[in-house]
C-alpha cells in the first residue's frame, strides 16, 4: 500500500532523514515513534506530498506521490498536529468545503458530510462555530476532514495530543475503528497508545530507522537472553533445592523473589464465611424450618438434613479448624530464572516440576516493553545495531 524507498532529506545547516525504508501492508495500523527532532514529521510530510525528499522514491497504491501527485494524494487522508481547521466556518459549511476540495462528487457531498457528522460523534453541533468547539470535538472534526474522501492510507501526527483521558479513549476507539478499513500510519509520544492501537512499530531516532517490527515481538528481538517468571506452589525448601540442582546444571542463574504467601489473607475471607455462615445458622434457629424439626418436635440431625449448613458441606467444623487447615497446607515460591542464551527452557522446566509433584501456579515469559526498547535504542547513536529492522516488508 505504501513504499518508503531510501527517502532522505537534507536542510542547509539542518539535520533531516536519511535512507529511511519501510513498507505498509493494506489494513495495518503502523506506530511511528521517535523523540523530538528524530525526523518523524519530515518523513510524514514528505508521504503526503508537503516536502520533496532529496533522494528516494514514495509511491501510494503504486502512484508515485511527487510524479503524480493529484492522483497520489486522493487516496490519502493526513491529520497534522494542529488541526487545518477554520475557525469563522460552522461544522457543516466546513465539511462541504472540504469535501469539494477533496473532489467529491457534487450529488454525493451532501450524504457524505451526513456521513462524517455520524462516525464522528458530532451530531448536534453542525450548526456550531468551529472556534467554540472543545479540543476534543476539533479533533473529531480534524478526523472527519482527513477520512471524508474514503482514502486509502490514514497519516495521523499526534492524534489525541492535548485532550483529557475520556477524549483520548474516544478518539483511539475511533482510530481502532479506522483500521478496519483504512492502512494508519500514527505517530505519537504515548508509548501505551502504540501498544493498544498499533500492529508494528517504527521507531526514527537522528533521521535514521532503528526499528522495525511487530509490536508483540520487538521486546524479544532486542533481547540477548530467556527469563522467565514462576510461581510454584509447595515447601519452599524443596522447591528450592529442585529448582537450584536444575538450574544450576543447565548453567541458569536462579533468583528466589519471595517467600510463601501471607496466610493472613486467606484468614481474612475464612473468618468472613464462617461468621456469616454461623449468624445465618443463628438467626435460622429463631424460627425453625417446619423442615427441619421432626414428629415429636425434636430438631432433626444434621445426617438427616439434606440442606445442611455450608460449613458442614465444605467439611469446616470451626473458624479455629480452618484456619490451621490453611496455614498447613497453602505455601508458594516466586523466581526468575534467567539463561544466557536465547533457548526456550519452558518445556523442560514444566516436566521437571510435575515429576516433583510442585504445581505451577504461574509462569510467563519476561520480555523487555516498549518503553524499555524506545530508550535504548533512542539514547544511543543511529546506527548501531537494532537497525536491522527492515526485514518485515
Amino acid at each position: 500500500m505504501l513504499e518508503v524507498k531510501q527517502v532522505s532529506k537534507r536542510y542547509d545547516g539542518g539535520r533531516g532523514v536519511q535512507n529511511i525504508d519501510f513498507s505498509m501492508r493494506r489494513g495495518e495500523i503502523v506506530g511511528f515513534l521517535g523523540p523530538n527532532g528524530a525526523g518523524k514529521t519530515t518523513t510524514m510530510r514528505m508521504i503526503t506530498g508537503y516536502l520533496y525528499p532529496t533522494e528516494g522514491i514514495i509511491t501510494v497504491d503504486g502512484l508515485s506521490v511527487h510524479d503524480q501527485a493529484r492522483k497520489a494524494r486522493s487516496r490519502i487522508g493526513y491529520l497534522p498536529e494542529t488541526p487545518p481547521l477554520y475557525p469563522d466556518l460552522t461544522v457543516d459549511s466546513y465539511l462541504k468545503f472540504v469535501a469539494k476540495l477533496r473532489g467529491v462528487p457534487a450529488r454525493e457531498q451532501k450524504l457524505r458530510v451526513a456521513e462524517m457528522v455520524s462516525r464522528l460523534g458530532l451530531n448536534g453541533r453542525e450548526k456550531q462555530s468551529v472556534r467554540h468547539l472543545s479540543k476534543g470535538y476539533k479533533q473529531r472534526l480534524g478526523l472527519a476532514q482527513a477520512i471524508i474522501h474514503k482514502p486509502d492510507l490514514l497519516v495521523l501526527d499526534e492524534p489525541t495530543s492535548g485532550l483529557d483521558p475520556s477524549q483520548i479513549i474516544e478518539i483511539r476507539s475511533l482510530i481502532r475503528e479506522l483500521g478496519e478499513n483504512h492502512t494508519v500510519l500514527l505517530s505519537t509520544h504515548i508509548l501505551q497508545e502504540v501498544g493498544a492501537l498499533c500492529d508494528r512499530v517504527l521507531i526514527i531516532n537522528r533521521g535514521e530507522l532503528v526499528m522495525d517490527g511487530a509490536t508483540d515481538e520487538i521486546g524479544a528481538r532486542m533481547e540477548n537472553r530467556f527469563a522467565v517468571t514462576l510461581e510454584v506452589g509447595g515447601e519452599r525448601e524443596r522447591i528450592e533445592m529442585v529448582l537450584g540442582q536444575w538450574a544450576e546444571a543447565r548453567g541458569i542463574a536462579a533468583e528466589i523473589r519471595t517467600g510463601p504467601l501471607e496466610p493472613e489473607k486467606s484468614l481474612t475471607v475464612s473468618s468472613a464465611i464462617v461468621e456469616s455462615d454461623t449468624d445465618r445458622l443463628a438467626a435460622s434457629s429463631e424460627a425453625p424450618d417446619p423442615d427441619c424439626v421432626s414428629e415429636n418436635g425434636e430438631p432433626k440431625a444434621a445426617s438427616d438434613d439434606p440442606e445442611s449448613s455450608t460449613l458442614e458441606k465444605t467439611g469446616l467444623q470451626s473458624a479455629e479448624g480452618f484456619v490451621s487447615s490453611d496455614r498447613q497446607t497453602y505455601s508458594s515460591v516466586r523466581a526468575l530464572l534467567t539463561a544466557a542464551d536465547q533457548q526456550d527452557f519452558r518445556v523442560e522446566l514444566f516436566r521437571l516440576l510435575a515429576d516433583a509433584d510442585l504445581p505451577i501456579l504461574e509462569l510467563h515469559k519476561e520480555n523487555l516493553t516498549l518503553e524499555d526498547v524506545f530508550l535504548k535504542l533512542t539514547s544511543e547513536p543511529a546506527g548501531l545495531p537494532g537497525k536491522s529492522g527492515g526485514e518485515r516488508k
